[in-house]
């Protein structure tokens, strides 16, 4: 063998040793300092996770939400006490002491927002069929109280009640701040919610919720500028991250998680989460809540906002007095 052949041969031989024994090859890292600089990350990450989580902690519960009082939304405008989702009940939860109303609203086949809930008509009128096939025309002729139970049988039934438009509840209740979950996903519904809220100069006391995700960054878009609430995706995105001190590294296009106590037996109402989302300046608002007791720890935990089907115990509780009778 020449002894070129033979120089060659040896240096491949030391370069494969070289790679056995410190896992570098052609310049690169070694096993160990790759090892290294990954530790380094994550203790770089620990130590911001610690830092951003002891700012949260300092910041205090009550300062972070600025002493601001918690606020009472009529659920459906407190479909314990009268037909939901109508005039009648929205005006007699406001009665009661309710903050804010919440309602859902479905789009006609003839393009009318209407604050519904259902998107079939059965279960609080005496019609039949789904809002989306149906005229407004057709819609306002149902008996919107027909189904409801109260003190006596059907107290409501026969006395003019109807299914309101959107727009029919923006002008009748002009001061009233308003919590309305868009149930359409057509480009329809967005439009027409869009020129309501403006028509009626309601951007500042509007916040639009959607569960969906899709359909709530259609809605952002289309309305500009009005607040709206976190989608179920972007609830489950914060939760989680609030569970592992990362909250400061989500996108919060949001003013509020509108959230249920419990899901599937988890608890989601937590302090944790509502002291991860009033560190992002997000509020908390719970749903549904009719128990004294409840609300009570609710109150105490911090949340902003309670939705409640009784309006009146709300109220009482957050005054620290017993419940009156309701009144028609």
């Amino acid at each position: 063998m020449k002894n070129s052949e033979r120089r060659r041969g040896e240096g491949r031989g030391r370069n494969e040793t070289l790679v056995g024994v410190t896992g570098r090859q052609d310049g690169g890292p070694t096993v160990r300092e790759t090892l290294l600089f990954a530790g380094a990350l994550l203790a770089g990450v620990v130590l911001v996770v610690r830092f951003l989580n002891a700012r949260r902690a300092g910041k205090g519960r009550g300062r972070v939400r600025g002493g601001s009082p918690v606020v009472g939304y009529a659920h459906r405008g407190g479909a314990t006490n009268a037909p939901e989702n109508t005039l009648v009940a929205f005006a007699r939860g406001l009665s009661e002491g309710a903050d804010a109303l919440e309602m859902d609203v479905h789009l006609t086949r003839d393009g009318e927002l209407v604050v519904i809930h259902d998107e079939n008509v059965e279960r609080t009128t005496e019609g039949f069929g789904r809002v989306s096939e149906m005229d407004y025309s057709d819609l306002s002729r149902l008996d919107a109280g027909y189904r409801f139970e109260g003190e006596g049988r059907y107290p409501y039934r026969g006395r003019g009640i109807r299914v309101p438009s959107f727009g029919e509840v923006l002008r009748s209740f002009p001061e009233a701040r308003v919590n309305v979950e868009v149930k359409s996903d057509a480009a329809e519904a967005r439009r027409r919610m869009a020129r309501l809220i403006k028509g009626c100069g309601a951007e500042g006391r509007v916040t639009v919720a959607s569960s969906g995700h899709r359909r709530m960054l259609r809605l952002r878009k289309e309305i500009p500028g009005v607040a709206t609430s976190a989608s179920l995706i972007e609830v489950a995105v914060f939760h989680f991250a609030a569970r592992l001190g990362l909250e400061a590294f989500v996108p919060t296009p949001y003013v509020a998680l509108q959230v249920p106590v419990r899901y599937r037996g988890m608890e989601v109402v937590t302090p944790g989460l509502v002291e991860a989302a009033h560190s992002r300046g997000v509020r908390v608002d719970v749903w549904t809540v009719d128990e004294e007791e409840e609300i009570s720890r609710l109150v105490d935990l911090g949340v902003d906002g309670i939705m409640t089907d009784r309006p009146d115990l709300l109220r009482s509780v957050l005054d620290g007095r017993p419940p009156g009778k309701t009144v028609d």
